[in-house]
C-alpha cells in the first residue's frame, strides 16, 4: 500500500527554487565577504553533497523508509500511542524531530569520532547556501542510526518524516545562506527560527562561539539549554576552524579524506595558538549587525 508523504513534485522544486533564490541574493546582498571564488567554492560543496546523497540512498533510504511504514502499521512510539489528530501528530512530530536533531548536533561536536566527520562541514572557509548541503558522506551514514532511533521512539510515520525533511532542508539552506537581511526583521524572525546571522556565529573559528547555536529549525532549543549566543558582530566573524585556514587544505579530495587521516588540533592555528575574543558588553541574546 502506498505510504502518504510529501510528493517529490512539490518538495524538489521548492528546495531547488529556494537554493536558487538564495544563491542570487548572496551575490546581491552578501552578509560577509567571500574568501574563495564563489563558483569554485559552490561546485566543491555540491560535489561533497553528491557523495552524501549517494550515502543516504545506500544507507538511509532502505532502512528508514520501511521503518516509518512499520511504525505506522504497528503503532510504535510516543506519537502513535497518543492517537492524536493527524495534523497535530505531524506538527508535534516535526517539533520533536527538530529537538532530537539538536541533540544529535551537540553530539557531533562533543563525541570525538563524530567530530572527525562533522568537522568536514566546518572547515569551509565561506558560509553560504551550498554549505548547507556539504556534509561528509560518513557523517550521513552514521546518522542513520540516530534517525532510526528518532523514528521508532517518537513514532514517526512516512508523512511526518517527509514533512520534517522538507522543512529541515529549507531551514538549513536559509540559515547557512550568506544573505544580509534587514537587522530588525531578522531579530524578529530569530525569536522563532534560526537565521543567517545566528548560524554564522556557530561557524566561527572561536571555539566558544562554535559551541553555541546548535538549533537547526526552532531557536527554542538553544534558549532552553542556555546555548544561544547572538552578540557577535558579523564583521568580526572568521568562518571555519583554526587548524585549516588555506583553501588548498580544504579542497574536495582533502575534505573527503579528512576523517580518515591524522587531524590537526581543531582549535589551534598552526604555529599561532588558539584564537580568542574579548568578553562582550552586549547581552548574549542581542542579535548584532
Amino acid at each position: 500500500m502506498p505510504q502518504r508523504k510529501v510528493p517529490a513534485w512539490l518538495s524538489a522544486p521548492l528546495i531547488i527554487g529556494t537554493f536558487g533564490v538564495l544563491w542570487l541574493l548572496e551575490r546581491r546582498r552578501p552578509l560577509r565577504e567571500s574568501v574563495e571564488p564563489k563558483p569554485a567554492h559552490d561546485a566543491r560543496n555540491l560535489a561533497v553533497a553528491g557523495a552524501g546523497a549517494v550515502a543516504l540512498q545506500v544507507f538511509e533510504h532502505p532502512l528508514i523508509t520501511p521503518l516509518t511504514a512499520l511504525v505506522e502499521r504497528r503503532r510504535w512510539g510516543l506519537l502513535q500511542r497518543a492517537r492524536l489528530p493527524e495534523w497535530l501528530e505531524v506538527a508535534l512530530g516535526v517539533v520533536l524531530m527538530d529537538y532530537t536533531l539538536y541533540l544529535w548536533h551537540v553530539l557531533t561536536h562533543r563525541v570525538p569520532l563524530l567530530w572527525r566527520f562533522h568537522v568536514a562541514h566546518h572547515v569551509d572557509l565561506d558560509l553560504d547556501a551550498s554549505t548547507a548541503l556539504r556534509f561528509h558522506f560518513g557523517e550521513l551514514a552514521i546518522s542513520v542510526i540516530w534517525r532510526a532511533g528518532q523514528v521508532v521512539l517518537l513514532g514517526v510515520k512516512p508523512l511526518t518524516l517527509s514533512v520534517w525533511q522538507t522543512c529541515l532542508l529549507l531551514s538549513i539552506l536559509f540559515h547557512h545562506s550568506n544573505v544580509r537581511l534587514p537587522l530588525e526583521f531578522e531579530r524578529r524572525l530569530n525569536r522563532l527560527l534560526v537565521t543567517p546571522r545566528m548560524h554564522g556565529i556557530h561557524h566561527s573559528v572561536i571555539e566558544a562561539e562554535t559551541n553555541s547555536n546548535w538549533s537547526s529549525g526552532l531557536t527554542l532549543w538553544d534558549r532552553l539549554h542556555g546555548t544561544l549566543r547572538l552578540n557577535v558582530p558579523q564583521d568580526e566573524i572568521i568562518i571555519g576552524v583554526p587548524a585549516y585556514r588555506e583553501p588548498a587544505e580544504v579542497g574536495l579530495e582533502e575534505v573527503l579524506a579528512l576523517p580518515f587521516g591524522e587531524q590537526r588540533p581543531t582549535w589551534l592555528v598552526p604555529g599561532d595558538g588558539k584564537p580568542l575574543r574579548a568578553e562582550r558588553t552586549h547581552a548574549p541574546q542581542e542579535l548584532l549587525p
